[in-house]
């Protein structure tokens, strides 16, 4: 309004803000005790593991998920450079983590540098293999897709291929020692796509992920070869144990084991340690708990509009066939 008094800011309190602030980040600390005598960031940082995640992506497939303006005469100075960069980078965030791995004793800082420096290195000495595995990958998703052009067009746009390459990177730090990164390196593919698969499952060749948003496969998920799920597939757990203080107990199997050739149509739900055997197929929206012999074919129950007597609902449950009969 023309000539009216100009209304100055509230000033905000910012020694107050800031010290209170501190306060909560002490009272944390004390809670979590960790490793903080350098005075530095004492935590691998979920950037700079995107960084090196992006460069590791350009140095297995350099003429596709790399530079713009890179030329097939370029290549080899383009891995050889990107992986000099990648690798260095990557062994300091997994020194930080190794550095906070075990937060009631004391870590000494030579041996996280070394233990880190060798992980780098069986890491290093493992890309072709992860090459080799992913192109079985990329192949899968070409030929399980008929909407697909090229092998091209799958590892450009399919977000299942983005995925598996996040997940095939992680999986082998974390089969290394270091899960945080390995963690880091898989939820930031989650972020980017929708699908979340933990760095501890265990996954063979020819994987394909079809669209691929909601898909979720838990940690000690084990996945066969050649095998094709959909949207909104989940390999989860059933229940979570607890030990006698009521803490959840880590690590146990928990998640199915999915068998060689098995297909899984979009939003079934699989839960806990139970076996899908070679070959089978579950359809779409099937709701599972229990193992299916090889050859099964699962489908969701047909709903009945006539009533059950005596609140029956067997018909409600999945229809379990098998190639055999």
């Amino acid at each position: 309004m023309t000539g009216a008094a100009r209304i100055p800011p509230r000033r905000l309190e910012l020694d107050h803000i800031i010290g209170s602030l501190r306060e909560a980040r002490d009272r944390w600390r004390r809670a979590h005790p960790r490793n903080q005598e350098s005075g530095g960031r004492s935590f691998p940082s979920r950037e700079a593991v995107g960084k090196i995640t992006a460069e590791l992506c350009g140095a297995l497939f350099p003429m596709r998920l790399g530079p713009a303006d890179l030329r097939v005469d370029g290549e080899d100075y383009y891995v050889g450079h990107t992986l000099t960069v990648a690798l260095a980078a990557l062994e300091t965030q997994i020194r930080l983590e190794l550095g906070n791995s075990v937060p009631d004793e004391e870590v000494d800082a030579g041996q996280a540098e070394e233990k880190a420096r060798l992980i780098v290195r069986d890491f290093a000495l493992a890309l072709p293999e992860i090459r080799s595995i992913l192109d079985s990958d990329v192949e899968a998703a070409y030929s399980g897709d008929p909407a697909a052009r090229s092998v091209d067009e799958v590892l450009l746009c399919y977000p299942g291929i983005i995925a598996i390459i996040h997940y095939r990177l992680a999986h082998r730090l974390h089969d290394l020692g270091v899960p945080l990164v390995a963690r880091m390196m898989t939820e930031i593919a989650h972020s980017g796509t929708g699908i979340d698969i933990h760095p501890g499952a265990t996954i063979g060749g020819s994987f394909f992920i079809d669209h691929g948003t909601g898909v979720v496969i838990g940690e000690t998920a084990v996945i066969g070869k050649r095998v094709r799920v959909y949207q909104a597939v989940t390999l989860g757990a059933k229940r979570f144990p607890a030990d006698p203080s009521g803490q959840l107990q880590k690590g146990l199997p928990r998640h199915p084991v999915v068998e060689d050739d098995v297909v899984i149509y979009a939003g079934a739900t699989i839960l806990g340690r139970v076996t899908i055997g070679k070959g089978s197929t579950i359809g779409g929206n099937v709701w599972l708990t229990e193992s299916v012999l090889p050859g099964s074919h699962v489908n969701q129950a047909t709903n009945r509009q006539e009533p059950f007597p005596n609140g029956d609902d067997r018909d409600h449950a999945p229809t379990i066939s098998h190639a055999n009969n």
